[in-house]
């Protein structure tokens, strides 16, 4: 299995070079980001604050991801 990050900033174009990216190389692009959103989603739901690291982390059994094709 091969896999690419790409670092930046903000609004840099990321995803947009990701997504075109794994399109020509015939990969699979894992929006790990809105994975990322997710989960902080999730915590702020269940009315903890996504800024607590350790009270994030005691959730992550809670929490189903999956991902498709």
């Amino acid at each position: 299995m091969v896999s690419i990050a790409i670092d930046g900033p903000s609004g840099a174009g990321k995803s947009s070079l990701a997504k075109a990216l794994a399109k020509d190389l015939g990969y699979v692009y894992v929006d790990t980001g809105a994975m990322y959103r997710s989960i902080g989603l999730y915590a702020v739901r269940a009315g903890v604050d996504p800024h607590d690291a350790d009270a994030v982390a005691a959730l992550l059994p809670k929490i189903r991801l999956d991902i498709r094709l």
